[in-house]
């Protein structure tokens, strides 16, 4: 299904690409949020991500460019050419997106993308989860005992203390991953800050169908790369352990909340069972 260009995103394709015409539509891509789509300049294609309608906590389209713009010089992230109030460009990077199968198969290159984000200059938008989760409650209707007694337990503990601070991606799932030609990319960046990065990998293994097995190799691979600690880091992993969860199961309500669609509220009753 295609759409018109809304005038705010044609605005910023004339701005950025005075020479050019775009193709008239936009393409909607699958995802969670829906608010991604194509666009096709000069036969160009042209990722456009839309800013939410409705306020998602930490997702702000001025923070991705600007993250995006800093970690340029990378090589990790996609070319950003612009934004405006209502819409960022970038990239369109080509490849095929992993299945489950082939997420678990390039185990070993994950951790090597993933050790090499994590060396990269800090973007300079910190990552708290505390402060997260508290907007997710503010924002949420439909709360419950179980939920403030979660969330009371995590603010009376406080945040693990970091092993280490770095850039994270924080959506790393096979969705999010494209096998060009020969290496992985990541994309969907909008949920990115610094943060500690046993909360990158105590994510990945939290939100992906991977075996014990899988979860044991991709930490040893990444912990032998990056000379930390093996045990060090599973333990610190498992202190996030709770955080991911009440997060994962914020994030499913406020988005049913938002969208009305039942699969979301489906999503988060799974995920309530699991805090």
């Amino acid at each position: 299904m295609t759409y018109s260009i809304d005038a705010a995103l044609q605005r910023l394709i004339d701005q950025q690409f005075p020479a050019a015409q775009a193709a008239g539509c936009f393409s909607p891509l699958a995802g969670l949020t829906g608010l991604t789509g194509v666009v096709t300049v000069n036969q160009q294609r042209i990722l456009a991500r839309r800013e939410a309608p409705q306020p998602i906590p930490f997702v702000s389209r001025r923070r991705e460019y600007q993250l995006l713009k800093r970690l340029a010089a990378s090589g990790l992230v996609p070319q950003v050419y612009g934004r405006n109030q209502h819409w960022l460009l970038l990239e369109w990077l080509p490849g095929e997106v992993l299945d489950e199968t082939q997420f678990a198969a390039r185990l070993d290159e994950l951790a090597a993308l993933i050790g090499r984000l994590h060396h990269q200059p800090l973007s300079g938008f910190r990552l708290a989860l505390l402060p997260l989760l508290e907007t997710y409650w503010q924002q949420c209707r439909q709360r419950t005992a179980h939920w403030l007694r979660a969330l009371r337990r995590l603010q009376r503990q406080g945040e693990p203390r970091p092993l280490r601070i770095a850039p994270l991606h924080m959506d790393i799932h096979a969705g999010n991953l494209l096998a060009c030609e020969t290496r992985l990319r990541l994309i969907d960046w909008e949920y990115a800050g610094d943060g500690d990065i046993a909360l990158e990998l105590a994510a990945i293994t939290a939100a992906n169908p991977l075996t014990a097995a899988q979860c044991e190799r991709l930490v040893t691979q990444y912990a032998v790369d990056n000379q930390i600690d093996t045990d060090a880091l599973r333990v610190q992993m498992q202190r996030w352990q709770p955080w991911l969860q009440l997060l994962m199961a914020s994030w499913y309500q406020l988005r049913a909340e938002q969208s009305g669609d039942q699969p979301f509220y489906q999503a988060a009753a799974d995920a309530w069972r699991a805090v």
